[in-house]
Order: structure tokens, then sequence, then C-alpha cells
């Protein structure tokens, strides 16, 4: 999208829960951006810090936005925009908060004398890098903070405009501190399309997973969600691994879908829609909650490490051989382990 040519259609103020100030509400006459609205807010703070009960390996997170034009109907964060007032459904693909002084805010959190440097992993809830991000241009400055404040950090994201931010994070790498994972959970036309409805194509994914590894940049691959009976056809992932490889990624890393609540009301609602048959064996894999039994799980994991492996821990990374690998307690190694185990 050439941002450039565009024109702001509208503004308006509105009152988000957890914002001081009103948010500017601006649309834009763009194809991609009809009927999206984005609520332009200014945070007093953008360092999250994750609650000490989670698994996660990491402790802060960053998100610049909020809700995602990506529209994945698995989404893992969907339900986080119901503390929005917003829905977890059509409003979180079409309502998304943007943070616009992210940037000079995280550079303030950073440079605070308590400061750790401890690891700080973006794309944790929605996509940095979704189609706006060529709009508001918030990564850029973000980088240069974790730079400047010397902060191992890392990103997930869907989208080959993390390349747009090559030279910043080819830098980074350089000082040990930062690592990509792209996310690639099928190749099949038909399924990308339908679960991923307004998402860059998996092949540029793989090409930017090249290029960000010839730069220098640890990289990985997660395949995930795998979704039983729609992306977990054993060919086409044994495909993904193949390319993955050949672009010099890391790791691969596949993970079952999980269906929390606000996420599982779309997705079985999508379900019904676009793949009915597959209704009775979706409520019996999370009939009793949000995670797919541990033989599904394994069986799921064998699709990349093999059957040889099928009695092994549901979650695991498999790491490319011929792939060198960071130095143990890098913190790249750090952010690589971090994104594997983000669902």
């Amino acid at each position: 999208m050439r941002w450039a040519n565009l024109t702001t259609e509208g503004e308006a103020a509105h009152r988000l829960p957890g914002y001081r100030d009103d948010a500017v509400v601006r649309t834009f006459d763009a194809p991609e951006a009809l009927d999206v609205r984005f609520y332009e807010v200014r945070a007093r703070s953008v360092l999250n810090r994750v609650p000490e009960r989670s698994t996660m390996p990491f402790r802060w997170t960053v998100n610049p936005y909020r809700g995602c034009t990506h529209a994945c109907v698995y989404c893992f964060a969907r339900s986080t925009h119901r503390y929005l007032d917003f829905n977890a459904g059509r409003d979180f693909e079409r309502e998304i908060v943007v943070k616009v002084n992210a940037p000079e805010v995280l550079a303030r959190e950073l440079a605070r004398p308590g400061w750790s440097r401890e690891h700080v992993a973006l794309g944790t809830n929605t996509d940095p890098y979704q189609w706006v991000e060529a709009r508001y241009r918030l990564m850029p400055g973000i980088w240069s903070a974790m730079l400047e404040h010397r902060t191992p950090c890392s990103v997930l994201t869907k989208s080959p405009l993390v390349l747009r931010d090559l030279p910043a994070l080819a830098q980074l790498a350089a000082e040990g501190l930062f690592s990509a994972a792209l996310s690639v959970p099928t190749l099949d036309e038909r399924a990308w399309r339908a679960t991923e409805p307004h998402t860059p194509h998996p092949a540029a994914r793989l090409e930017a997973v090249a290029r960000l590894t010839r730069a220098g940049i640890p990289t990985s691959v997660l395949i995930a969600p795998l979704m039983p009976g729609i992306n977990d056809d054993p060919k086409s992932v044994r495909e993904i691994v193949r390319r993955a490889r050949d672009a010099g990624a890391r790791s691969v890393t596949p993970i079952a879908l999980h269906l929390r609540a606000g996420v599982r009301e779309v997705f079985m609602d999508w379900l019904e829609g676009e793949r009915p048959e597959l209704l009775e064996r979706y409520a019996q894999l999370y009939g009793r909650g949000a995670y797919a039994p541990a033989d599904e799980r394994r069986r799921l994991a064998g699709l990349v490490r093999g059957d040889r492996d099928r009695r092994a821990p549901p979650r695991f990374a498999r790491r490319l051989a011929d792939a060198p690998a960071p130095a143990e307690d890098s913190p790249a190694r750090r952010g690589l382990a971090a994104q594997d185990r983000l669902f």
C-alpha cells in the first residue's frame, strides 16, 4: 500500500477503557482500510509485564497495536479486545488501536535506571507488522530504542514488511540482541485464504525467512497453529519444513490449535459455516478445555518430528541440523525459545 497518496476520511473522538485521553478515530481512503477504524491513543506506558503465573520464558512485551487486520479465525488474542469494550469477532479485525507514541514512551522506559535489560517480546498479542504499520511506522523507533538501551528482543510476525527494517534488525542481531520468527501454518491456498484472509502469502513469509537469515539474523519458523483436518496434511507439513530448511531457518516448531473463551466462539462459528463436516471432531477434541488431548498434540508434533518421536512430550522445536545455532546463553537463543513457546 502506498500511504503517501492516502487521505484521511474522517476524525472523531472516542474514549477507550484504560486510557486517560480520548482516542482520535481515523479512517483511510484505501482498499485495505475500508470499514476499518483506527483509534490513535497516547499510551502512558508500553512495556507490559507478563504475569508471574505465565509459563512464557519472557517477562516483558510491547504491543504497539491492539486488534489485527490479519483477521485470522484462530487468533488467541481475540479475547483481549473485550477489555476495550469491543467484541472478539469483527471488532477485533476492524477496530484497531494504535499507540502512536509507542517509540518515545518505550525509549523513556528503557532509559530508567532500574531497567535490567530483560528480554522484550513483540508480536505476542497482535502482529506489529500488520499492514497498517506501513502507515504509522512505529517499529523503526521501537527497534532504535532497543538498540540504544541494549535490550534483548524478538518478534513474531506473518508479514514480510519486517524486511523494511532489515538494517536495524541486522544491527541488533550483530550485537546478539535480536531474533525473529515467522508464522507459516500452511502452504495450501484454500486453507490459507479461509483461515488467514488478510495475511501476506505464506511463500512470501518463507522468502522473508531467507532474507533475514542471509542478513545474519537468527530466524525460526512456527507451523502454528496446526488445526486437525484443516492444515495437518503430512505431505504439506513436510513441504513447509523443507522450505524452511532451504531458507536457513534455525528451527521449526509445530503447535496445536488451542481455543480459549472468546476465540472458541469465533472459530466454531467459522467452522460451522466453512467446514461443517469437522464440527463433531472439534467438539470431541476441545469439548473439555482449550487444548487438544495430549495424544492429538503428539500426533501433530509427529508431523514434523517424525513417527519415532510420537511418545515425546507434545511441545518441542525441531532444530534443523545444518543451521548454526546461537550461543547457548545468548539473548538470541533465549529469544528463539521464547517465540517457540508463544502459542
